[in-house]
């Protein structure tokens, strides 16, 4: 008892001591923001909604480039497309660091190149980018994958007979099946259980880590990860990942030909090999592991994801998918499959991609980032190791950029001409240093995906078009839409 009175006792005094400092001190000068309290640091400014909401708030009074205390640390906060920009692209080493995501931080640590900082990081990116490309990645075989996984997935759809279907599990086994066979070397069957296992722990993952009370522990990690809570659920579910992972390790390590490399896997272990003797690599387990894990779950939950949002829309809007399959009709006809080479003639399909990128603003707060070094920016002094997030909502919606952005319109991608136009706020993969490893490979499934299943599938759902909602299921980390049933259709002639 006197023990927890003591303890007791020597918070309050810690919690005195620093309210009779007033705000936190930190090293530089840090644009402005609200005054933080000490330890619940702006938690008084938050709103219910979410973290998001409460930032965009916040911008209104502060500006583009403010700072937010999350609990007791500072945290700068960088809206709008000149000011993100500015920053990953202008000063792109400066802001280059990885910030921590609290509730995943138990796993990653550090480890793996989405995680990692530094050299480590440095490294480790430059090998997955080759060992991608080498796998897939912007070569002819990665669209024969797709292409055949698209074909599978027609298959998978006509059985369904067009019936209300919940798509998520569809679009998750493809989007996963890809990323399969680049890291493991294999896809697996839609019926596999052990796979369907996976993508359940993907989904639910990905909803956890965006949820509410996630947010709330982004704000006091610190204290509450010693109490229950969703973040030991993100941990567990991890952890039930990378017993899979760690098993797939080992048979390719049994069955490894270092002159014939399969895979991402296979690659990396004749690496470690070769580096065996060198007591500083980044070529160790954990890195392998963690670095799996890291583009497993990006690879198939983003693309996923965007693909359930797109369907929500062109179920919305009903005469938007009969244009683009108009297009399909004309440039593909019925008879083969799409080809990426296509693309550069459906510039209309291509603005509507593009604007469900940008209408389901997949992560509306950006990755956290931190800055490598003492940072001046727009007459500032943000210290080394500060964390930076990029509101990347704030691009994707900035008005300055797009007419009524709360509107979903493709014709703001095509120009007089009706070709498709760039947008410097159209940053739905980040930009800068960290932008998305997998951006490549997920503008060619979306592509590949949404006209293949347009070519032979007409859509339907039990809702009028005007009573579909597009409100966000969850909006944290991650943005996730609704739940939603949809018919796939046969079309005549296919």
């Amino acid at each position: 008892m006197e023990l927890s009175v003591l303890l007791l006792l020597a918070v309050l005094t810690g919690l005195l001591l620093l309210m009779t400092r007033g705000q936190p001190k930190a090293r530089g000068r840090l644009p402005p923001g609200p005054r933080p309290l000490p330890f619940l640091g702006n938690l008084l400014q938050m709103d219910r909604k979410g973290l998001l909401r409460s930032f965009l708030k916040m911008r209104d009074q502060y500006g583009d480039v403010f700072t937010v205390y999350l609990g007791p640390r500072p945290v700068v906060m960088l809206c709008g497309t000149e000011a993100i920009r500015e920053a990953l692209v202008e000063q792109a080493d400066a802001f280059s660091g990885r910030g921590k995501i609290a509730v995943v931080e138990p796993i990653a640590q550090g480890y793996g190149v989405i995680f990692a900082n530094g050299e480590r990081w440095k490294i480790l990116r430059r090998f997955s980018l080759a060992t991608m490309r080498d796998f897939g990645m912007g070569k002819r075989s990665v669209e024969e994958r797709i292409q055949e996984e698209a074909q599978c997935l027609v298959e998978e759809l006509r059985n369904t007979k067009g019936a209300l279907q919940d798509p998520t599990f569809f679009f998750h086994s493809i989007t996963a099946n890809i990323i399969c066979s680049i890291v493991f070397g294999e896809r697996f069957s839609y019926q596999d259980p052990q796979f369907l296992r996976l993508l359940d722990l993907f989904f639910q993952t990905f909803a956890l880590i965006s949820s509410f009370s996630s947010q709330v522990f982004e704000l006091f990690s610190g204290f509450l990860k010693y109490f229950p809570g969703s973040h030991r659920q993100i941990c567990r579910n991890l952890q039930e990942i990378i017993v899979f992972i760690n098993h797939s390790v080992e048979k390719h390590r049994e069955t490894l030909d270092c002159t014939a490399p399969r895979d991402f896997i296979d690659t990396y272990l004749i690496r470690m090999d070769k580096e065996k003797s060198n007591p500083n690599t980044e070529f160790h387990q954990q890195n392998l592991i963690i670095g799996v894990l890291s583009l497993f779950f990006a690879g198939t939950e983003t693309t996923s994801t965007t693909l359930r949002y797109g369907f929500l829309l062109l179920l919305k809007y009903p005469q938007i998918t009969e244009r683009v399959q108009k297009e399909i009709e004309q440039v593909i006809g019925s008879h083969r499959a799409p080809a990426l080479n296509d693309r550069s003639n459906m510039p209309y399909t291509d603005a509507i991609i593009h604007e469900i990128q940008r209408f389901s603003d997949l992560l509306p707060i950006g990755l956290p980032h931190t800055v490598t070094k003492d940072t001046h920016f727009r007459g500032y002094m943000i210290p080394k190791g500060t964390e930076v997030y990029p509101i990347l909502n704030s691009a994707l919606n900035d008005p300055r950029y797009f007419e009524k952005p709360e509107t979903f319109n493709p014709d703001r991608f095509l120009d007089t001409n009706g070709e498709l136009k760039k947008n410097d706020a159209f940053m739905p993969f980040s930009i800068g240093k960290r932008i998305c490893l997998g951006e490549g490979i997920a503008r060619t499934e979306l592509f590949l995906f949404f006209t293949t299943i347009l070519q032979n599938f007409n859509l339907a759902t039990n809702m009028a078009p005007e009573d579909i909602d597009l409100n966000p299921m969850e909006c944290g980390v991650g943005k996730l839409p609704p739940p939603y049933k949809i018919r796939f259709l046969p079309r005549g002639g296919n």
